[in-house]
């Protein structure tokens, strides 16, 4: 394991900084809500295998790969191919299946959960409903590859809550292990833990051959 001089986890492309940006994309077998401004009832659909999901009026759309705004403006201009005038159409994710974070170790409810734009460290424990009585909030570690390369980053939330640094952006695959794990035994093998007050610890794991 090398330890990395860095403040903040890269995302999965190696951006840093104000370049982060995760925008969630429909997937095959998402669960969307299509809301029509009244053309249609408020309906909850799951795109197909192909990517596609199907209206009364516009018929089949593809919408894999598309953002939800994109996807709310290709079904307002299906619309008005069909003659409808001013569609305003609203396009929100349900469920997704096809990203998705796992939330592990000394959490109320460990498990997989959807991702959705603007995720975060802290807004992911909270989807997991929050730390267990037990949880060592100075030791949560965030597993994550990042171009190719697998890294892992030692967090305090704590001083996440005080502002001391940024609550980290969260990325599809992403797992987070609150309290004790392999991830965070070896972290503490090569610092002690009161750097985390100024500033995560970012390393990458050596692959073996």
């Amino acid at each position: 394991m090398t330890r990395v001089e860095s403040n903040e986890l890269p995302a999965p492309d190696g951006q840093t900084g104000s370049n982060q940006a995760y925008v969630y994309k429909i997937g095959p077998f998402d669960k969307l809500i299509i809301d029509a401004d009244g053309l249609m009832p408020e309906r909850r659909l799951t795109v197909d295998g192909s990517g596609n999901i199907t209206l009364a009026i516009t018929g089949v759309v593809h919408v894999a790969d598309l953002s939800l705004g994109e996807a709310s403006e290709k079904i307002e201009r299906q619309l008005r191919q069909a003659f409808v005038r001013n569609p305003q159409v609203a396009v929100n994710l349900d469920e997704s299946v096809s990203d998705f974070i796992t939330i592990d170790g000394e959490v109320k409810q460990p498990g997989n959960y959807p991702m959705a734009s603007g995720m975060t460290l802290m807004r992911g424990i909270a989807a997991a409903r929050g730390a267990s009585e037990f949880a060592q909030l100075r030791e949560v570690v965030i597993h994550r590859t990042v171009e190719g390369r697998q890294m892992i980053a030692l967090y305090d939330l704590g001083a996440i809550r005080r502002g001391a640094y940024a609550d980290p952006a969260l990325y599809p695959n992403d797992i987070v292990v609150v309290g004790d794990s392999p991830g965070r035994r070896l972290l503490q093998q090569i610092v002690t833990i009161s750097p985390l007050l100024i500033s995560p610890l970012i390393a990458v794991l050596q692959t073996r051959n």
